[in-house]
């Protein structure tokens, strides 16, 4: 497998559906670029603060350097305790969860953003789409100033990438995702422009994971099985992050150099 890196970028923006994704799917990335002086900052679109893990959340950005939690306040799908009396996010009419994350795009001003793949991040977890379709919805109206003129002034994102897992990729996760009855939807490897070995950022990333607690102590949940692996196991797994460009391309002669 070809090794190569997101760009070296200014600002990285995170918008992921639940509290862990974040640490999960991109947390050595968000280390690299924070450690590379960069501006980043995550979006998390179900849960609320005042819920059990709008702490951990936060408890996890704070050791990933992304700032505090960003959150859109809507409901998981699956778990109601998460926003008590709001609508879950696939309930949500789409306009106005699009114009929240936009609101987040014109604020912090990202050159970049990370979000979900198109299939839900190996289970299919319908939050884990919907963020995605947001993302994309939000991204490109985000640099249209006649759209959601509320929500501040326009601003074009240079690249947009969805964290992923190709087929040859998916290594130990598929057993131990389904040894749990999960389900373990990888791309196609073609799909995949992206591959970052973050092993110098691993124990930021996994200690990132495990501020997630709650998760950590639950065994179908990735941070539980993770957790119970020995440290050659869960290495093997939390050391490489992938990634698909969707249709941006870098404008920046200094966001088109690759980093070592």
């Amino acid at each position: 497998m070809n090794q190569s890196s997101l760009p070296s970028l200014p600002s990285l923006l995170g918008v992921f559906a639940h509290p862990d994704d974040e640490s999960l799917l991109a947390g050595g990335v968000l280390a690299q670029h924070h450690a590379a002086g960069a501006r980043t900052a995550v979006v998390t679109a179900a849960w609320v603060p005042g819920s059990r893990r709008a702490p951990e959340l936060a408890e996890a950005l704070a050791v990933l350097g992304a700032g505090a939690p960003r959150l859109l306040g809507y409901g998981d799908a699956r778990n109601p305790e998460a926003a008590p009396g709001q609508p879950r996010l696939v309930d949500a009419p789409l306009d106005e969860v699009v114009g929240r994350l936009v609101t987040h795009l014109r604020s912090f001003k990202p050159a970049a953003v990370v979000t979900h793949d198109a299939v839900g991040q190996l289970t299919g977890h319908p939050d884990h789409v919907r963020t995605h379709q947001v993302t994309l919805l939000a991204v490109e109206a985000a640099a249209h100033g006649c759209l959601y003129p509320e929500a501040g002034r326009p601003w074009q994102v240079s690249a947009l990438y969805a964290a992923t897992h190709s087929e040859s990729g998916v290594g130990l996760l598929g057993p131990l995702l389904e040894r749990v009855g999960k389900s373990v939807l990888a791309v196609d490897d073609t799909l995949v422009t992206t591959h970052v070995d973050v092993t110098p950022w691993a124990d930021i990333k996994w200690a990132a994971v495990l501020a997630h607690c709650g998760e950590v102590i639950r065994e179908r949940s990735l941070p539980g099985i993770l957790a119970r692996l020995s440290e050659a196991e869960r290495q093997q797994i939390i050391c490489f992050e992938q990634f698909t460009r969707i249709g941006f391309s870098l404008t920046s002669a200094a966001t088109d150099r690759l980093t070592a």
